[in-house]
């Protein structure tokens, strides 16, 4: 039984990345994987997981849900080999500071050697980025600028829009991972799905699966590619 566990819908929650959480659970059942989806409210103690999932959220949410995670001991999950998958205001949560509107400056949850400032501007648009030579589609929206430490691996290199700070996006390290993108990002790229399920998994190599979603993936690839090269 695989356990995900999307970590409070209600703070973190603002742009779809929900659906993050529906996909993961839909690829796996396909595939005849049993699996649990739960939705982990604010109000009630953290459940226990394989995969958690941190979703986007405005700035009072956001400085919410790390005051709530530290609380609920979610570094420890972390550490006794739970996987993270996050994405942007969640990525931001797992370094060690980041910055809201005013330039104020919090205490993440230091999961990450990671630093999140406030941009001179917001980057909103579509985000696009390879992960180990594959191209992931999604689209951004955040004031924030962050820069990872020199022992910290990107989760991928930018090719269209910010992530992080123009050149790469997001972080991998070890079972966590994070991005800017939304999308929902996994509905947008499929084949990310299957990798956060496989490493979630433990590594299993996944039986192929073919869906709509897939063939949309490759029509949004095809149209990237020729407006770069207009």
């Amino acid at each position: 039984m695989l356990r995900i566990v999307q970590v409070y819908p209600e703070l973190l929650g603002t742009y779809g990345d929900g659906g993050n959480g529906l996909v993961l659970r839909e690829r796996a059942r396909h595939r005849g994987i049993e699996v649990e989806l739960v939705r982990a409210s604010m109000d009630a103690d953290l459940p226990d997981g394989d995969l958690f999932l941190l979703g986007g959220g405005e700035d009072g949410p956001q400085r919410l849900a790390v005051s709530l995670l530290a609380k609920a001991g979610f570094s420890r999950r972390v550490d006794d080999g739970a996987m993270v998958f996050a994405v942007c205001a969640g990525l931001q949560m797992l370094g060690t500071s980041f910055s809201v509107q005013g330039d104020d400056r919090y205490e993440g949850l230091g999961l990450v050697d990671a630093v999140t400032t406030r941009a001179r501007t917001r980057a909103v648009g579509d985000l696009a980025t390879t992960v180990d030579g594959v191209l992931m589609v999604g689209f951004e929206n955040h004031g924030g600028e962050t820069r990872i430490g020199p022992g910290v691996t990107p989760f991928a290199t930018v090719v269209r829009g910010r992530g992080n700070d123009g050149l790469v996006d997001g972080f991998r390290v070890g079972r966590v991972w994070a991005t800017y993108a939304h999308g929902p990002v996994l509905a947008l790229n499929p084949w990310l799905a299957d990798a956060v399920l496989s490493e979630a998994l433990g590594g299993w190599d996944l039986a192929p699966l073919e869906t709509v979603a897939d063939r949309l993936y490759d029509s949004r690839c095809r149209a990237l590619r020729t407006r770069s090269a207009d």
